[in-house]
């Protein structure tokens, strides 16, 4: 894709869509960074689902070091990965209070020295949070980059930097959300929708579905 086809299909979901934000159901900055954590390998879907149960007994840190390892696993188990993800919940909550006075740090490198935080991560809570300019790039992304010749790479981190060099700035806060969204409900993994796809005639791939 050249830089004004990459304009006009970003101009295109920014009109379809003017305030994306997360599909993962949270009430504070600490719920976020749980959900996000959780939902390493799940559907935003299932992770609501486990949340909607976790997060009334277990709203802050405090509540969540209190619950324990065991009884966050049984609030979570329907979620792929659910022992280590309860495990990484509760220490990084009990790490919160010990280094953070229970807040959200606003740093990408204390956001990643948290357990079961990685760079994906503290990228969506930087976004999410504070609407820094960053790139998650989950699956979604990825291969909506390499398929439509958005930002080719042959890893996550060669097509985060791919995407800010071809993102018109006026458009990279919100680019996240929209590449997920169109990688989730239209550019779907096996079949994309490209009968109804806003960005058809924009995209690089050549094996368009009808």
């Amino acid at each position: 894709m050249d830089k004004a086809s990459i304009r006009e299909a970003f101009a295109r979901w920014q009109a379809a869509n003017p305030h994306p934000v997360t599909e993962l159901e949270y009430g504070s900055p600490f719920q976020l960074l749980v959900a996000v954590v959780l939902s390493a390998q799940a559907t935003d879907k299932g992770v609501n689902l486990a949340t909607r149960r976790l997060f009334p007994v277990a709203p802050t840190p405090e509540a969540m070091v209190t619950l324990g390892e065991e009884s966050i696993a049984e609030y979570i188990k329907t979620i792929g990965l659910y022992r280590n993800k309860a495990k990484n919940v509760a220490m990084l909550s009990r790490q919160l209070l010990e280094r953070h006075a229970g807040e959200v740090p606003h740093s990408r490198e204390a956001l990643e020295a948290l357990p079961g935080v990685g760079r994906k991560t503290a990228n969506v809570v930087l976004n999410a949070l504070w609407r820094e300019p960053v790139m998650a790039v989950d699956t979604h992304i990825f291969r909506v980059s390499n398929r439509m010749g958005l930002a080719p790479g042959k890893d996550v981190l060669a097509v985060e930097h791919a995407l800010y060099k071809r993102i018109p700035k006026d458009f990279l806060i919100d680019a996240h959300h929209w590449l997920i969204l169109h990688g989730r409900y239209t550019c779907t993994a096996r079949s994309p929708k490209c009968g109804t796809c806003l960005v058809r005639d924009l995209c690089a791939y050549p094996d368009k579905t009808e």
